[in-house]
């Protein structure tokens, strides 16, 4: 395989290089930031690039902004976002073009250098290598959109208010209708969150929790 990796920390980038090396393969770059990135896939044309998440200069989603945009503008170069991070909307996106030459592993899971290797030469093949523990954040996240979108309009409206700290009266005001109709459209937002009665947790603040990550 032709690799190029992307990994601001010197030790992981040196350490991954010696790695690959020794076992036959060849480093064509490695880099430190996500224009570097995009430059050496451009210039070596490596079957597959390894891309941490959180490149300079913010340290946030650098590199996972630069995997997608390699997955539409370099369609046939495999990428492995290999990260201590799961940035499930990103993630999402990263997939959306399809799972053919695609991996996300997660850093401290990695505990086998023999099922790195091979994770990754399955990606360089067009094959698929993702994390079990991504594939469950990513179903929850999905899973927390279809409660969202399973609102109806109006029941939209109320858990906005309700984001707001508004009392029911206080919705019932503003949307002109009556307190038992927020009443119910609050009823039918617990039921739709999957959000029993209980003595430990406060529904009203779950289901805000829920709206806002939504």
């Amino acid at each position: 395989m032709r690799v190029v990796i992307a990994e601001d920390s010197a030790i992981l980038r040196e350490g991954l290089a010696q790695l690959l090396t020794i076992r036959g393969h060849e480093v064509a770059a490695t880099v430190v930031d996500a224009p570097a990135l995009l430059a050496a896939v451009t210039t070596e044309r490596p079957d597959v690039a390894i891309v941490d998440i959180r490149l300079p200069p913010t340290h946030t989603d650098e590199g996972l902004r630069a995997a997608i945009r390699l997955r539409r503008e370099a369609p046939g170069v495999g990428v492995l976002i290999f990260s201590q991070y799961v940035e499930t909307s990103f993630a999402a996106e990263l997939l959306a073009g399809g799972s053919d030459g695609v991996g996300y592993l997660l850093k401290e899971r990695v505990v086998h250098l023999d099922e790195f290797v091979e994770a990754l030469t399955r990606v360089a093949a067009g094959g698929t290598a993702l994390d079990p523990e991504v594939v469950t954040q990513l179903f929850g996240a999905s899973r927390r959109r279809d409660q969202l979108d399973a609102l109806t309009p109006r029941e939209r409206e109320v858990l906005g208010l309700m984001a707001q700290g508004r009392t029911n009266t206080a919705i019932a005001a503003a949307l002109s209708v009556t307190d038992r109709a927020v009443e119910k459209h609050v009823a039918n937002i617990f039921m739709k969150f999957a959000l029993p009665p209980s003595e430990a947790d406060h529904r009203r603040v779950l289901a805000v929790l829920r709206y806002l990550h939504g």
